[in-house]
């Protein structure tokens, strides 16, 4: 299984998991234009993308689907609120028809020769998720949590013994709290328990879940204003060396461009 993260932030999140046959992407926020170009860069094409699963139905990560969805009938994978969000929107009007697949959370379900499982995450959206994604012939999973306030006894749990951890880590508390760019209310949003999690609550959550398998860590979702990657990876870098979890790697991913990707 190899994992990329294509680009993620406040602007847009995608995610490619694949394997020899089967290529998923987690969310589609980018612009179409941006997930094929995005894709070249790493030799793949856009129509050999499998399926799209999606978090939640917020624009960033959904923005990509019109394009994705115009020129062929290609799965998306979403839980019934979210679809039914995602197609209401007023931004998409009749112009593009998707191919809905549709899950219930908590449900597992097959895409190709991976296992996707979902899981409720605290976050402002209609129902959103978290996935674990697994390749049950090598017995290699990866959890991805983007969007949540906080992380929960379920969240937890369920990203428990992951190979990769895709992780947000949006904000740091002071810059947020410093940043004049931004209103009191909006600030109280993002650090509220269905907002964003912060460097410190990444690295917490981070530190909980570490085990002898995690090999690497993907830090997701950072604020291109309120948080800067040396930060974030500071913050969770020093908690794993902390718990003595050495051999974990820990990425930050970027709004711009791919990361290297990573085969498990």
């Amino acid at each position: 299984m190899r994992i990329t993260i294509l680009g993620s932030g406040s602007a847009g999140n995608c995610t490619l998991i694949e394997t020899d046959t089967t290529r998923l992407l987690v969310d589609a926020g980018l612009s179409g234009r941006q997930i094929a170009h995005r894709l070249a860069l790493i030799d793949r094409q856009i129509d050999q993308i499998t399926s799209v699963v999606l978090t939640h139905e917020h624009s960033d990560h959904t923005r990509g689907l019109g394009v994705l969805c115009r020129s062929r009938p290609l799965p998306v994978y979403a839980n019934r609120l979210t679809a039914e969000a995602v197609a209401t929107d007023p931004e998409w009007g009749d112009r593009v028809r998707i191919s809905w697949r549709l899950f219930s959370t908590g449900t597992p379900f097959e895409v190709g020769d991976l296992l996707v499982e979902s899981f409720s995450v605290p976050h402002d959206a209609y129902d959103p998720v978290g996935f674990v994604v697994r390749h049950p012939n090598s017995s290699t999973a990866v959890g991805v949590l983007t969007d949540l306030g906080h992380a929960t006894k379920l969240v937890t749990e369920r990203v428990r013994a992951m190979d990769a951890l895709v992780v947000e880590a949006n904000h740091d508390l002071k810059l947020l709290q410093e940043d004049t760019a931004r209103p009191w209310a909006l600030k109280q949003r993002i650090m509220s328990r269905h907002g964003h999690l912060s460097n410190d609550a990444a690295a917490t959550l981070t530190g909980e879940v570490a085990c002898d398998k995690l090999r690497h860590v993907f830090l997701a979702h950072l604020s291109r204003d309120c948080n800067r990657p040396e930060l974030a990876q500071q913050a969770v870098s020093e908690k794993l060396r902390k718990i003595g979890a050495n051999h974990t790697a820990v990425t930050v991913s970027s709004q711009d461009k791919p990361t290297v990707t990573l085969t498990l």
